[in-house]
């Protein structure tokens, strides 16, 4: 922990020569221009490609916004088996941090965005929604549990304000989209082995058909994995499923899609901090499976030992996910100008998240008081000290994409709509941990002795956007457009909270409707091609938020605690809005410069006004209580961004390459708030665990069939509560991946058979990975940077 004066941490220092070969890029560029064209539509041939004068990060020449893509082959070697938003960490402007090697865990996730984080931006995976990522969610799933990870074409990012189109009612800061790689050609079965420090063991297969009857093809896929945590004994990982299969017609192309997730991933705690505070542990580990350690670490009371606070051990904590997901997809080629492309898609999670933790810790004696009153707790709880608690969640989610293309003259026009029906559930509930006969996280509890609430939420979402590409002369663009966004919600609470049974002596959850209404959010911007080698682009966009429709929790109006709240919430409350404004310049240009041959790489600047931020005025001081209840939520202000972004890569000849993407970001909060008792300064404060100044690089070296990549990754120093007084300090991570393709008999039976090895954080810094912000000032929580880990891949296909 840092005061907000505190002074620059010595990763700061280290990343001095990467800022200055940031500026030597930036003066490059003045010669610089035109960049690849990023689509959909890629090849799927290029993910097989390594050699380093192929960009690592690929820039779109045909959009008014800034996009930038990463392609599967980049993504798998940062890591096989990465989460494909992970991968976006090298790209200018993000910052994404888990504390496991590969992004999976979703509790300690933290994704920021041009100072937006990661639920206010749009995600889909081949066009299907996959809602605002929500740790308990309530509308989606996250991109590794839609598609696996070897199986990913590409993952593009808007980080300015995504395409009308995209089926999100979440992208204020921009969008993701995920597209997973079709089939091949030629028949092929392709096997991939990966092990690793603490016994990680991942195991991918996938067989194509390759090309068969009348333009079909298709392919099925698996992938298990298992890891032990390093902090802790618990085993990460899970199974998936993906098949696809296309068929291809000059009439049209029809797209089947289906995927299968089973995961169970144990979580660990975060570490609280508070003000002055010099001991807080750097990780919080749960005992399983040494359950007499557990049961020793409690008094003859059930109490926690005073010495550890906030930060007292739970038995075991664990997230269940197990989510089928399924679209089809046909594409019409009406006539020689027109497509009419329509998806139909299906989504069911079921899923729990579970903590199993002391009985006398985070006011839990009151609540189960209010259950049994006068009574035993310890005894009711099977006498261990301990109870299991769960937030059980189900979800059953439809939808329909419609888009019409057409070219008339010098327009393309588009058109189109998305609607989705969501029905989604929230159980919390508490069970009897039996010191005779103790559970595990990897088995979901039954016979619950209280359930302390459940929600049920239907809701319907429409869109429909509009827009019209008019070349007004061939080196200009300009593009036009609106999208209409409309959300209709219900919740119902059928098990409502006991009296005291939740923060805020709330005597029922709300229930009710809430419809939201926004029919016109424009967007303008002008694509100019300044010559053949260089373009500039300007967009203008509005979006926004539509309420979260969560009950029991979180930032959503069926949380609060009472109807009265819910009901002056319905009439005063505003979603939040964002208009973002941009410009840039993108190119490439041979060069004769020393050793470097070619440049390309994209600069861009944006300004961003965030209106109606919302926020949850916490009902405890510390992040700590998991009793549930938030007793506020209300619009707070704005927020005010300003930012910038350079990004290019350097060519030294066919063997070496240099990627470099330097940003820096200024979000300031424009008002300050009531809290209900006094007045919170957060005027003029910086938004909280998004940092001011990034610096990535990506160097790769290839000689023949060999290849070394060192990755670096530099985050600033992130401000930690709303109103500054606390900081977390900056660090600089090294990754470095070597692969080299194994000689064999050209007509043998094996072929493009590699092995690669990966080793993360290669300089073993340490520090807070994730910070949790939810007060205004006095305390956060961290999650910590996974230590120095070594992976192994052996593939071959066949």
């Amino acid at each position: 922990m840092k005061s907000a004066n505190s002074k620059k941490h010595a990763a700061l220092q280290k990343s001095f020569p990467l800022l200055a070969i940031s500026a030597a890029c930036l003066m490059a560029f003045s010669h610089a221009a035109h960049a690849q064209t990023v689509t959909a539509k890629e090849d799927n041939n290029k993910n097989e490609k390594s050699e380093a004068g192929i960009a690592t990060v690929e820039i779109s020449s045909q959009t008014t916004r800034s996009a930038v893509s990463l392609r599967g082959a980049e993504l798998q070697k940062i890591l096989p088996g990465t989460n494909p938003v992970k991968g976006l960490q090298t790209l200018p402007g993000v910052t994404f941090a888990t504390a496991d090697p590969w992004g999976n865990n979703e509790q300690n996730l933290s994704l920021f965005v041009h100072g937006f984080n990661g639920q206010q931006l749009g995600y889909t995976m081949d066009g299907v929604p996959l809602g605002d990522q929500n740790y308990g969610n309530y509308n989606g799933l996250s991109p590794q549990r839609a598609v696996i990870s070897e199986n990913v074409r590409n993952v593009i990012l808007s980080s300015g304000a995504g395409n009308l189109a995209t089926a999100s009612t979440s992208n204020l800061g921009g969008t993701i989209e995920v597209f997973s790689s079709d089939p091949l050609a030629i028949q092929r079965t392709s096997l991939e082995q990966t092990f690793g420090s603490y016994r990680t063991s991942r195991t991918f297969a996938r067989f194509d058909t390759g090309n068969f009857g009348d333009g079909n093809a298709a392919y099925v896929s698996i992938m298990r994995q298992d890891a032990r945590a390093w902090d802790f004994d618990g085993k990460q990982g899970g199974k998936q499923l993906n098949a696809k299969f296309i068929n291809t017609q000059p009439a049209g192309k029809l797209t089947l899609f289906f995927n299968y997730n089973d995961k169970t991933e144990p979580n660990e705690d975060s570490t609280v901090h508070v003000t002055g505070e010099t001991s807080a542990p750097y990780t919080r580990p749960f005992f399983y499976p040494d359950f007499p350690a557990a049961l020793n670490y409690l008094s003859s009371t059930g109490a926690t030992p005073v010495a550890d606070g906030s930060n007292y051990r739970n038995f075991y904590s664990d997230a269940q996910r197990k989510d089928i997901l399924t679209y089809a997809k046909y594409e019409w080629n009406l006539n020689a100008d027109t497509t009419w492309s329509n998806q139909l898609y299906f989504h069911r999670d079921d899923g729990v998240g579970v903590v199993a933790g002391p009985i006398s810790a985070a006011g839990l004696p009151a609540l189960f008081s209010v259950y049994f009153p006068n009574q035993n707790l310890r005894q009711i709880f099977g006498n261990s000290g301990y109870a299991t608690r769960t937030t059980e969640y189900d979800i059953h989610r439809s939808g329909w994409l419609s888009n019409l293309r057409t070219s008339y003259g010098n327009h393309q026009i588009e058109l189109g709509g998305w609607w989705e029906h969501n029905e989604s559930s929230a159980y919390r509930r508490w069970y009897a941990l039996d010191v005779n006969n103790p559970s595990s996280p990897y088995d979901r509890p039954s016979k619950p002795l209280i359930t302390q609430y459940g929600s049920e939420i239907r809701n319907n979402v429409v869109q429909l956007y509009l827009q019209d590409e008019w070349r007004v002369r061939p080196d200009i663009a300009v593009l036009a457009g609106f999208k209409s966004s409309l959300q209709y919600a219900k919740g119902d609470f059928p098990v409502q909270p006991l009296p005291g049974a939740i923060s805020g002596g709330s005597l029922a959850l709300p229930i009710g409707e809430i419809d939201t209404k926004k029919w016109f959010l424009p967007q303008l911007g002008l694509l100019w091609d300044v010559s053949p080698r260089d373009q500039v682009f300007v967009n203008a966009q509005k979006n926004l938020r539509q309420f979260v429709t969560y009950g029991g929790g979180g930032a959503s109006p069926w949380s609060l605690a009472s109807q009265s709240a819910f009901d002056l919430f319905k009439n005063t409350a505003q979603p939040e809005t964002s208009v973002t404004y941009e410009a840039g310049w993108r190119g490439k240009r041979n060069l004769d410069i020393g050793l470097m041959n070619k440049i390309d790489g994209q600069v861009n600047i944006y300004h961003v006004d965030f209106s109606n931020r919302l926020l949850q005025i916490s009902p405890t001081p510390v992040i700590s209580s998991i009793v549930g209840g938030n007793p506020v939520l209300a619009n707070v202000g704005s927020v005010s961004t300003d930012g910038i972004d350079i990004a290019g890569t350097v060519y030294f000849g066919k063997n070496f390459s240099f990627y470099n993407a330097l940003s820096y970001n200024r979000s300031v909060y424009a008002d300050d708030y009531s809290n209900g008792k006094a007045l919170v300064a957060t005027s003029g404060k910086r938004v909280p665990g998004s940092p001011e100044w990034m610096n990535k690089f990506v160097a790769t070296a290839t000689f023949g069939d060999f290849e070394a990549q060192l990755t670096g990754d530099y985050v600033g120093k992130r401000y930690a509560t709303y109103t500054n007084d606390l900081s977390v300090d900056s660090y600089f991570m090294l990754n470095l991946g070597l692969s080299a393709k194994i000689p064999l008999e050209p007509k043998g039976f094996l072929k493009n058979a590699k092995v690669r090895m990966n080793i993360t954080n290669l300089n073993q810094v340490s520090g807070a990975s994730v910070v949790v912000v939810g007060a205004a000032s006095g305390t956060y929580n961290t999650f910590p940077i996974a230590p120095r880990q070594v992976f192994v891949t052996f593939g071959a296909s066949f």
